[in-house]
């Protein structure tokens, strides 16, 4: 017989309370009464570098019948190493079906980081360009590439910039929430990408953004002496949301600025709203920060330039 769903509830509990016990600042209660929880991953020997926050939300079959419903956060981690992390907590569920795995899962990814942290000396990448230049999704339709003069730069050389300088200012932007989820947008100034990546890693040394569901980022650089942007994106399990967010950069013509939303799930599925509440909040603080003010005077430009020729011609 299939155990209650009081038996699986007190199980939780007691799961819980072992891992607040044991991890203590790194756990974090997103959402208590849906069972949402978060827990901040590092390797043994502490290093900012590698982190991974586990997300996960325990249904109401767990752990009897039904594994957590989880989510890695983690900037760096792409590809390859995502799905090879994921295989190996799904084959933990599947070995120990019927337990409490959530104290195994995180000793799973402990391993990982432990492992990542012993291979490479090098700080986490952020992806530079993009697979495809000039390429970008919308709704889930291919956009035509960019006209001549606004495609992505490949392999463009920045200098790096010096240790221990100072980053350009964080701007954090009103809250949105619907249905118990919250979307939060973040902007800074950015002129290399060597600034993208310092900017991301001082962000997620904040603990309510690094527990977030998902930390969406985009970001544009004009390189002047190209006449052409280096731009990239990132969904982080959004899917297709660092895409909508660059383009939302693209129609408003924001240059040298880097946008992260964060979100954080509070157990309603909101389908199409999610994105819209992920670029509504990326463009108020865009608003807010004059963004938009410096694409509406290149529209003016544009179009008295286009009066003058039409003038000329007559």
């Amino acid at each position: 017989m299939a155990e209650s769903e009081e038996e699986n509830l007190q199980k939780q509990i007691d799961e819980v309370e072992a891992l607040s016990s044991i991890y203590e600042d790194e756990w974090c209660v997103i959402d208590e009464a849906s069972r949402i929880f978060c827990i901040r991953i590092v390797d043994e020997l502490d290093h900012p570098k590698w982190t991974i926050c586990l997300q996960v939300i325990l249904p109401p079959e767990y752990p009897a019948a039904a594994p957590p419903v989880y989510q890695l956060n983690a900037p760096w981690l792409r590809g390859q190493e995502r799905l090879s992390l994921s295989n190996g907590l799904e084959e933990i569920y599947l070995e120990n079906s019927g337990d409490c795995i959530l104290f195994l899962w995180v000793g799973k990814i402990r391993d990982f980081l432990q492992l990542k942290s012993q291979s490479t000396d090098k700080a986490p990448e952020v992806q530079q360009t993009t697979e495809e230049a000039g390429i970008n999704y919308q709704d889930d339709y291919l956009i035509a590439p960019q006209p001549p003069g606004q495609q992505v730069t490949v392999n463009v050389a920045f200098p790096e910039s010096s240790e221990g300088e100072q980053l350009p200012p964080i701007t954090h932007g009103q809250p949105i929430t619907d249905r118990r989820s919250t979307f939060q947008a973040h902007l800074a100034p950015v002129v290399t990408p060597h600034q993208v990546k310092l900017l991301l890693q001082d962000l997620y040394q904040n603990k309510k953004i690094a527990n977030a569901t998902h930390n969406i980022y985009a970001y544009r650089i004009y390189c002047e002496d190209k006449q052409t942007f280096l731009q990239d994106c990132e969904d982080d399990g959004e899917t297709a949301a660092g895409g909508r967010l660059l383009h939302l950069l693209q129609i408003l013509n924001a240059r040298n600025v880097l946008v992260v939303v964060s979100r954080w799930y509070g157990g309603i599925l909101l389908g199409p709203d999610r994105f819209k509440h992920i670029s509504n909040c990326a463009r108020n603080v865009l608003a807010d920060e004059g963004y938009t003010e410096l694409a509406e005077e290149g529209q003016r430009s544009t179009v008295k330039r286009k009066k003058t020729k039409s003038k000329k011609q007559n």
